[in-house]
């Protein structure tokens, strides 16, 4: 402080006082900004745990479907090859009936 300088009368009390007021109230205004902002940080948090179950729910889902589709998927192969089985065991029998009874229409 300046000699000369009353502390009752001082021009530069009155801008010290001011800054300090302005500080405060930049000081209050970067609180509330910090609060919403991890007040946003913690909704965002909520929401992407929210969403991973969501998605871990639909993989669960999703492995039984495909589960399912390759079931679906063998059935037919399955089929075709009792078909087959059948239709060989068939020629077989017939053969050896042909066989068991002398060979009819080869004499």
């Amino acid at each position: 402080m300046h000699e000369n300088c009353n502390p009752s009368d001082c021009p530069v009390s009155a801008r010290v006082d001011a800054l300090e007021k302005e500080f405060n109230r930049y000081r209050g205004n970067s609180s509330d900004t910090h609060r919403q902002m991890f007040e946003r940080i913690g909704a965002l948090e909520q929401s992407g745990a929210t969403l991973k179950a969501k998605l871990d729910g639909m993989d669960e889902k999703l492995d039984a479907i495909t589960e399912k589709v390759n079931t679906l998927a063998e059935k037919p192969a399955k089929r075709w090859e009792s078909v087959v089985g059948y239709a060989l065991s068939a020629l077989v029998g017939a053969f050896l009936l042909w066989l068991a009874s002398g060979l009819p229409g080869l004499k």
